[in-house]
Protein backbone atom coordinates (compact mmCIF):
# COMPACT_ATOMS: atom_id res chain seq x y z
CA UNK A 1 0.00 0.00 0.00
CA UNK A 2 2.86 2.33 0.90
CA UNK A 3 4.50 1.63 -2.48
CA UNK A 4 1.27 2.43 -4.28
CA UNK A 5 1.00 5.78 -2.45
CA UNK A 6 4.60 6.64 -3.41
CA UNK A 7 3.95 5.73 -7.06
CA UNK A 8 0.77 7.82 -7.11
CA UNK A 9 2.61 10.80 -5.61
CA UNK A 10 5.41 10.49 -8.20
CA UNK A 11 2.88 10.46 -11.05
CA UNK A 12 1.21 13.59 -9.70
CA UNK A 13 4.57 15.40 -9.40
CA UNK A 14 5.59 14.41 -12.94
CA UNK A 15 2.26 15.64 -14.32
CA UNK A 16 2.61 18.96 -12.52
CA UNK A 17 6.12 19.51 -13.92
CA UNK A 18 4.98 18.62 -17.44
CA UNK A 19 2.05 21.05 -17.28
CA UNK A 20 4.30 23.83 -15.99
CA UNK A 21 6.77 23.40 -18.86
CA UNK A 22 4.00 23.30 -21.45
CA UNK A 23 2.44 26.49 -20.08
CA UNK A 24 5.80 28.24 -20.10
CA UNK A 25 6.41 27.29 -23.75
CA UNK A 26 2.97 28.53 -24.77
CA UNK A 27 3.64 31.90 -23.14
CA UNK A 28 7.00 32.24 -24.85
CA UNK A 29 5.61 31.32 -28.26
CA UNK A 30 7.51 29.41 -30.95
CA UNK A 31 11.28 29.76 -31.27
CA UNK A 32 12.39 32.77 -33.29
CA UNK A 33 13.50 30.58 -36.18
CA UNK A 34 9.96 29.25 -36.59
CA UNK A 35 8.22 32.65 -36.79
CA UNK A 36 5.57 32.70 -39.50
CA UNK A 37 4.75 35.69 -41.64
CA UNK A 38 6.34 39.18 -41.68
CA UNK A 39 7.95 40.60 -38.55
CA UNK A 40 5.83 42.86 -36.35
CA UNK A 41 5.75 46.59 -36.95
CA UNK A 42 5.18 46.47 -40.72
CA UNK A 43 8.88 46.93 -41.52
CA UNK A 44 8.49 45.17 -44.84
CA UNK A 45 5.42 47.01 -46.07
CA UNK A 46 5.93 47.30 -49.85
CA UNK A 47 3.67 50.34 -50.17
CA UNK A 48 5.16 53.79 -50.60
CA UNK A 49 3.93 55.74 -47.57
CA UNK A 50 5.51 59.18 -48.02
CA UNK A 51 3.86 61.99 -49.99
CA UNK A 52 5.55 63.59 -53.00
CA UNK A 53 6.39 66.57 -50.80
CA UNK A 54 8.04 64.34 -48.21
CA UNK A 55 10.00 62.45 -50.85
CA UNK A 56 11.30 65.67 -52.36
CA UNK A 57 11.50 64.65 -56.03
CA UNK A 58 9.49 65.77 -59.04
CA UNK A 59 5.90 66.88 -58.63
CA UNK A 60 3.17 66.68 -61.26
CA UNK A 61 3.88 69.35 -63.89
CA UNK A 62 7.63 69.62 -63.19
CA UNK A 63 9.94 69.40 -66.19
CA UNK A 64 12.33 66.46 -65.83
CA UNK A 65 16.00 67.11 -66.48
CA UNK A 66 17.51 65.01 -69.26
CA UNK A 67 20.14 62.43 -68.39
CA UNK A 68 22.78 60.37 -70.16
CA UNK A 69 23.15 56.89 -68.68
CA UNK A 70 24.86 53.71 -69.83
CA UNK A 71 22.64 51.03 -71.29
CA UNK A 72 23.30 47.30 -70.93
CA UNK A 73 24.52 47.30 -74.55
CA UNK A 74 27.26 49.79 -73.67
CA UNK A 75 25.66 52.78 -75.41
CA UNK A 76 24.69 56.00 -73.65
CA UNK A 77 20.95 56.75 -73.63
CA UNK A 78 19.19 60.04 -72.94
CA UNK A 79 15.62 61.21 -73.28
CA UNK A 80 16.66 63.44 -76.17
CA UNK A 81 18.18 60.45 -77.97
CA UNK A 82 14.75 58.88 -78.40
CA UNK A 83 13.41 60.09 -81.74
CA UNK A 84 9.81 61.07 -82.47
CA UNK A 85 8.87 60.78 -78.80
CA UNK A 86 5.38 61.86 -77.72
CA UNK A 87 6.22 60.95 -74.16
CA UNK A 88 8.47 58.81 -71.99
CA UNK A 89 7.75 55.93 -69.60
CA UNK A 90 10.61 56.22 -67.12
CA UNK A 91 10.62 53.21 -64.79
CA UNK A 92 12.99 52.72 -61.89
CA UNK A 93 13.42 48.98 -61.46
CA UNK A 94 16.10 46.42 -60.58
CA UNK A 95 17.26 42.81 -60.84
CA UNK A 96 16.43 41.22 -57.51
CA UNK A 97 13.27 42.78 -56.07
CA UNK A 98 10.36 40.28 -56.34
CA UNK A 99 7.98 43.10 -57.28
CA UNK A 100 10.33 44.30 -60.03
CA UNK A 101 10.49 40.76 -61.40
CA UNK A 102 6.70 40.47 -61.40
CA UNK A 103 6.49 43.49 -63.71
CA UNK A 104 9.24 42.60 -66.20
CA UNK A 105 6.91 40.88 -68.67
CA UNK A 106 4.45 43.75 -68.36
CA UNK A 107 7.20 46.27 -69.14
CA UNK A 108 8.13 44.24 -72.23
CA UNK A 109 4.45 44.28 -73.29
CA UNK A 110 4.18 48.03 -72.63
CA UNK A 111 7.20 48.69 -74.85
CA UNK A 112 5.78 46.49 -77.59
CA UNK A 113 2.44 48.32 -77.51
CA UNK A 114 3.36 51.93 -76.83
CA UNK A 115 6.84 52.53 -78.29
CA UNK A 116 5.35 52.58 -81.80
CA UNK A 117 2.84 55.16 -80.55
CA UNK A 118 5.67 57.40 -79.33
CA UNK A 119 5.86 56.34 -75.66
CA UNK A 120 9.02 54.34 -75.02
CA UNK A 121 9.93 52.52 -71.83
CA UNK A 122 13.23 53.66 -70.31
CA UNK A 123 14.18 51.44 -67.35
CA UNK A 124 16.75 52.67 -64.83
CA UNK A 125 18.33 50.62 -62.05
CA UNK A 126 18.71 52.99 -59.07
CA UNK A 127 20.24 50.49 -56.64
CA UNK A 128 23.81 50.64 -55.41
CA UNK A 129 26.26 48.50 -57.44
CA UNK A 130 27.93 47.56 -54.13
CA UNK A 131 25.52 44.63 -54.31
CA UNK A 132 26.91 42.43 -57.10
CA UNK A 133 23.41 41.16 -57.88
CA UNK A 134 22.47 44.73 -58.87
CA UNK A 135 25.73 45.65 -60.63
CA UNK A 136 26.19 46.34 -64.33
CA UNK A 137 27.20 42.76 -65.25
CA UNK A 138 24.14 41.40 -63.44
CA UNK A 139 21.96 43.92 -65.27
CA UNK A 140 23.34 42.76 -68.61
CA UNK A 141 22.66 39.14 -67.67
CA UNK A 142 19.11 39.87 -66.54
CA UNK A 143 18.29 41.88 -69.67
CA UNK A 144 19.55 39.05 -71.87
CA UNK A 145 17.69 36.35 -69.92
CA UNK A 146 14.38 38.21 -70.10
CA UNK A 147 14.84 39.62 -73.60
CA UNK A 148 14.33 43.25 -72.63
CA UNK A 149 13.18 45.24 -75.65
CA UNK A 150 13.81 48.58 -73.91
CA UNK A 151 16.91 50.36 -72.57
CA UNK A 152 18.02 49.20 -69.13
CA UNK A 153 20.26 51.91 -67.71
CA UNK A 154 22.56 52.06 -64.71
CA UNK A 155 22.17 55.11 -62.46
CA UNK A 156 25.90 55.66 -62.08
CA UNK A 157 26.61 57.43 -58.81
CA UNK A 158 22.90 57.22 -57.96
CA UNK A 159 22.31 60.79 -59.10
CA UNK A 160 19.11 60.45 -61.13
CA UNK A 161 16.69 58.56 -58.89
CA UNK A 162 16.75 61.24 -56.12
CA UNK A 163 15.94 63.92 -58.71
CA UNK A 164 12.84 61.98 -59.73
CA UNK A 165 11.95 60.99 -56.20
CA UNK A 166 11.96 57.26 -56.92
CA UNK A 167 11.69 55.33 -53.66
CA UNK A 168 10.51 51.89 -54.80
CA UNK A 169 11.23 49.35 -57.51
CA UNK A 170 9.29 49.56 -59.70
CA UNK A 171 8.40 53.26 -59.61
CA UNK A 172 6.96 54.90 -62.74
CA UNK A 173 7.20 58.49 -64.01
CA UNK A 174 5.24 59.26 -67.17
CA UNK A 175 6.52 62.35 -68.99
CA UNK A 176 4.87 64.13 -71.90
CA UNK A 177 6.60 65.39 -75.04
CA UNK A 178 7.98 68.44 -73.20
CA UNK A 179 9.26 66.14 -70.44
CA UNK A 180 6.65 67.43 -67.99
CA UNK A 181 5.76 64.86 -65.36
CA UNK A 182 2.14 63.81 -65.89
CA UNK A 183 1.83 60.65 -63.80
CA UNK A 184 3.79 59.16 -60.87
CA UNK A 185 3.26 55.83 -59.16
CA UNK A 186 2.48 52.20 -59.83
CA UNK A 187 1.87 50.44 -63.15
CA UNK A 188 -1.43 48.81 -62.19
CA UNK A 189 -3.42 47.58 -59.20
CA UNK A 190 -2.14 43.99 -58.97
CA UNK A 191 1.58 43.31 -58.72
CA UNK A 192 1.19 39.58 -58.13
CA UNK A 193 -1.12 38.71 -61.02
CA UNK A 194 -1.22 40.40 -64.41
CA UNK A 195 -4.41 38.52 -65.38
CA UNK A 196 -6.23 39.83 -62.29
CA UNK A 197 -5.45 43.51 -62.91
CA UNK A 198 -8.56 45.68 -62.77
CA UNK A 199 -7.06 49.17 -63.12
CA UNK A 200 -4.15 49.90 -65.49
CA UNK A 201 -3.07 53.24 -64.05
CA UNK A 202 -0.11 53.78 -66.37
CA UNK A 203 -1.93 52.80 -69.55
CA UNK A 204 -4.91 54.93 -68.56
CA UNK A 205 -2.54 57.88 -68.07
CA UNK A 206 -0.93 57.34 -71.49
CA UNK A 207 -4.33 57.09 -73.15
CA UNK A 208 -5.40 60.34 -71.47
CA UNK A 209 -2.33 62.13 -72.92
CA UNK A 210 -3.18 60.70 -76.34
CA UNK A 211 -6.58 62.36 -76.07
CA UNK A 212 -5.08 65.66 -74.97
CA UNK A 213 -6.39 65.17 -71.45
CA UNK A 214 -4.77 65.16 -68.01
CA UNK A 215 -4.35 61.75 -66.37
CA UNK A 216 -6.77 61.09 -63.54
CA UNK A 217 -5.48 59.91 -61.16
CA UNK A 218 -2.06 61.40 -61.78
CA UNK A 219 -0.52 59.97 -58.59
CA UNK A 220 -0.68 56.53 -56.98
CA UNK A 221 1.45 54.85 -54.33
CA UNK A 222 4.28 52.77 -55.77
CA UNK A 223 4.41 49.15 -54.63
CA UNK A 224 7.80 47.47 -54.44
CA UNK A 225 11.13 47.18 -52.65
CA UNK A 226 12.84 50.28 -51.23
CA UNK A 227 15.65 51.73 -53.36
CA UNK A 228 18.97 50.78 -51.80
CA UNK A 229 21.39 53.74 -51.52
CA UNK A 230 25.15 53.36 -51.27
CA UNK A 231 26.62 52.89 -47.80
CA UNK A 232 29.59 55.10 -48.72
Amino acid sequence: MKKLNLLFTAILLFGAVLMTNTYAQERQGPPKGDRKGPPPGGKHNPEQTKTLEEIGGYKIGDVATDFSLKNVDGNMVSLSSIKNAKGYIVVFTCNECPFAKMYEDRLIALQKTYAKKGYSVIAINPNSPENEDEGYAAMQKRAKEKGFNFPYLVDEGQKIYPQYGAVRTPHVFLLDKERKVQYIGTIDDNAKSAKDVKVKYLEDAINALEKGEKPNPNFTKAIGCPVKPSSK
